[in-house]
């Protein structure tokens, strides 16, 4: 049975369909050796090997979720030359990818998975998922810069969408975020005059990081991923 392979490789977990048509865009993909730039190919799963940047994709895969306590230094990519990467700490042989970034200086929850079609809804700002951050800053912040916070503030000329704001003490509160600009809260607390001592992320959509030790690991339980799968509206047969 023929299938496109945009399809076929968001069916893998490989990526979502959106991100599998980038990939071939760029040259990435291969089928039986042949670089392929089309979007409208289509192939045999059985009889057909598709290989992306080199590494032969095999669709009998088991769907993996996992969180991860990131600590501070590590880059969140699967590779960076000189760095400590994410995957470092993560000891299991299958491919995953990392659900949004945590920058370097950041820490707590990272999602790491194969389901292509769950990472593509939690990273698009289209569908409005929640991430909560704990943030510590230099100086006492003052109430106004809070409200700011909440009602948006530009950053290279573009307003930040409105966020929920929680004082925790003189320099602590905690920001519900519905986008992931880069850097964008270290950005948000620099334009009020103050600086991000730690940002540490607690919960992405539904998922919670709980009391899991920092450079630990876990995998989801079922409970956990048909929570993330009903906030998205997908469930694991479902592209």
């Amino acid at each position: 049975m023929l299938v496109r392979l945009q399809k076929y490789l968001s069916g893998a977990g490989i990526c979502s369909r959106r991100t599998a048509e980038e990939y071939i865009k760029a040259g990435r993909i291969k089928v039986n050796g042949e670089v392929v730039t089309q979007l409208g190919v289509q192939i045999d799963p059985e009889k057909d090997r598709v290989e992306v940047s080199g590494e032969i994709v095999r669709d009998n895969h088991q769907l993996i979720y996992i969180m991860l306590n990131k600590p501070k230094g590590y880059i969140t990519s699967r590779s960076h030359r000189g760095e400590k990467i994410v995957f470092d700490l993560v000891d299991i042989k299958e491919r995953l990818n990392p659900v949004g970034r945590l920058d370097k200086d950041s820490t707590g929850l990272l999602l790491l998975t194969n389901d292509g079609s769950l990472h593509h809804r939690l990273i698009h700002p289209s569908f409005d998922h929640e991430k909560e951050y704990a943030v510590e800053v230099k100086a006492p912040i003052d109430d106004m810069a809070l409200r700011m916070f909440e009602k948006g503030l530009a950053i290279d000329g573009v307003k930040t969408r409105q966020a929920s704001v929680h004082r925790i003490d003189a320099r602590k509160f905690s920001i519900v975020l519905q986008e992931g600009r880069k850097r964008q809260i270290r950005r948000m607390v620099e334009a009020v005059g103050n600086r991000v001592v730690s940002l540490h992320r607690v919960r992405m959509a539904t998922l919670q990081l709980g009391n899991l030790k920092t450079g630990h690991w876990r995998y989801l339980s079922k409970k956990e991923i048909s929570s993330l799968q009903r906030s998205c509206d997908i469930n694991q047969n479902q592209d």
